[in-house]
C-alpha cells in the first residue's frame, strides 16, 4: 500500500450560510490523503500505472472555485467523490479547513474519509 498526500491546497470559493458569505469568496485549504497499490507503477515507472494526482487536482480546483455550497461537509464529499472516482483507489480521507470562520481560532474544518 502507499500514500499520496495532497497538502495545503488553497483555494477561494462561495461557502457558509451568512449573507456576506453567499457574495465574497473566502479562503479553504484542502488536504487529502488516496491510499492505493503502488506495486505496479513501482515496476513500471509509467504515470499510466499509478493515481494521477495533477488530474484529480486540476478537477478539484475547477469544481471548488465554481462551488457554491452552504457547508464544509458538502464541498468535502464532493471532493471525496471527485477523488473515489478512480477504481484503484482504496481509501481517502479529505479535510477541508475555512480560515477564519471563527474569532479566535486559526479556521474550522471537516474531515471525511471513505474506504472501498
Amino acid at each position: 500500500m502507499a500514500k499520496i498526500y495532497i497538502t495545503n491546497l488553497r483555494l477561494r470559493t462561495i461557502i457558509g450560510i451568512n449573507d456576506w458569505e453567499r457574495d465574497n469568496e473566502q479562503d479553504v485549504i484542502i488536504n487529502i490523503t488516496i491510499d492505493y497499490d503502488a506495486a505496479r507503477a513501482a515496476k513500471s515507472d509509467k504515470l499510466s500505472d499509478t493515481i494521477d494526482y495533477k488530474k484529480v487536482t486540476k478537477e478539484i480546483i475547477k469544481k471548488t472555485e465554481s462551488s457554491k455550497f452552504f457547508l464544509l461537509e458538502k464541498l468535502a464529499d464532493t471532493i471525496l467523490k471527485i477523488v473515489m472516482k478512480n477504481p484503484r483507489i482504496n481509501a481517502c480521507s479529505v479535510r477541508v479547513d475555512k480560515p477564519q470562520a471563527l474569532r479566535f481560532a486559526d479556521s474550522v474544518a471537516v474531515e471525511l474519509s471513505e474506504t472501498r
